[in-house]
């Protein structure tokens, strides 16, 4: 891989990472639920499933989940079913006074916040065929195919990092201008509402003919 065609790269993976999705808004819900410190898991969470969507790229198992008519409905609605349960579990949180400290202690383990964010991400049939599209046409098919994907991998990977960790500091920093019942409510059923609405649209999403 030239320096060209990485630097092309390199600008398109943010391009990639800015587009507003799912994992920004469960980025953004994670950490105004439980500032920056816990939900960094959720991120973690979102690296992982980006490096599985890679893997199975460059393995050409995303080739053939794309072609496949049961394999590609099935990921497109268990992944939809899984922003709409989002949705229904944020609308219907209760109105707690929050704080960062407080947040910490309670229902937001690790592991929960690390699953939500691999599933939200690994569940999306739109960001595999996005790859699938977008990362061919920068491996040279004459040269080391394996060291080219680890590079475009850990670029994509740097640049998602950088801009989810922005989406969840900036929702953290609302977090701490919370304090009223009703302004908690209302953010809920915002948050809520952003996952039906994701849900719905991955629903909608038609396999390429």
């Amino acid at each position: 891989m030239t320096l060209s065609t990485w630097l092309a790269f390199f600008v398109a993976s943010w391009i990639i990472s800015l587009s507003p999705g799912a994992g920004a808004l469960s980025c953004m819900a994670s950490g105004l639920r439980y500032g920056w410190r816990r939900a960094v898991w959720n991120i973690f969470g979102l690296q992982l499933g980006i490096i599985v969507a890679l893997a199975f790229v460059a393995l050409g198992i995303g080739a053939l989940i794309t072609a496949s008519v049961w394999a590609f409905t099935a990921v497109k609605w268990f992944g939809a079913a899984y922003l709409l349960y989002l949705g229904i579990q944020k609308w219907r949180e209760g109105p707690h006074v929050q704080t960062v400290d407080t947040l910490a202690e309670r229902d937001g383990s690790r592991w929960a916040l690390f699953r939500q964010g691999f599933l939200v991400n690994v569940t999306n049939p739109k960001g595999l065929i996005f790859l699938l599209a977008v990362l061919p046409q920068f491996i040279n098919p004459l040269a080391r195919q394996p060291l080219q994907y680890l590079i475009c991998g850990t670029t994509l990977v740097f640049t998602d990092w950088v801009v989810m960790n922005g989406y969840t500091m900036c929702a953290a920093k609302i977090l701490r201008l919370l304090r009223e019942p009703k302004q908690i409510r209302w953010m809920n059923k915002t948050f809520g509402g952003l996952f039906v609405v994701a849900g719905g649209l991955l629903a909608t999403f038609k396999q390429a003919t």
